[in-house]
């Protein structure tokens, strides 16, 4: 499993932008980015530099996915049917550590990843500890019944702060998530807007 290693609030602030809605983010007080050089005036961003930054956006978002694993996120997105933005939304949608996000299970992207890593999570019955795994519509995920009772579990399922997507359906009391349908992009709940397109416009250059 891949670890992110810097703070994870400093990509807020180098987007300027609360990535993950949450009510702690730095931005909320500092709209400047982070370090020495962050309150300069910034001049126009060129056409790759946009690009990049949609890019760094939606792969930090999910726990910040190392740039091998997101380039074949990418890659199965343009060999598929359809508009390849929208796929590369879907994939990352259904991993797993993203639909115990999605669920409620507990409260952050970065949390998930480490609670299913931590093998909390089964799915149609069986244990599951790959972050990265792919749910197909239909799958049963579950929180391991020994793991219900954790405090992070409890907690996030109590947070007034999001809701679970529409393509989702959760029984909190049985703690279980079914993926029903494989999501647009403007079905799922970003907090910012996240551009997909500009993803697949930086690796076809």
């Amino acid at each position: 499993m891949s670890k992110r290693v810097q703070a994870k609030h400093k990509l807020d602030r180098r987007m300027g932008q609360n990535i993950w809605g949450r009510p702690k983010s730095p931005v909320n007080r500092r709209e400047y980015g982070p370090g020495q050089h962050g309150q300069r005036r910034k001049g126009k961003m060129s056409d790759f530099g946009t690009q990049l930054r949609a890019k760094q956006k939606l792969k930090g978002y999910y726990g910040n996915i190392t740039e091998k694993q997101f380039r074949r996120y990418y890659a199965e997105a343009i060999r598929l049917r359809g508009d390849s933005g929208e796929n590369l939304i879907g994939l990352l949608e259904r991993r797993l550590d993203a639909v115990v996000y999605r669920s409620k299970f507990v409260a952050t992207p970065f949390a998930a990843r480490q609670f299913v890593n931590h093998g909390h999570v089964k799915v149609n019955g069986r244990r599951v500890n790959i972050p990265s795994y792919q749910v197909k519509v239909g799958d049963l995920i579950e929180v391991k019944e020994a793991s219900r009772q954790l405090e992070i579990v409890v907690v996030a399922s109590q947070l007034a702060e999001r809701d679970v997507p529409d393509y989702i359906e959760v029984d909190h009391h049985k703690m279980t998530a079914r993926v029903t349908r494989i999501p647009g992009l403007s079905e799922v709940p970003y907090p910012v807007q996240m551009e997909p397109n500009l993803v697949v416009e930086f690796y076809s250059r």
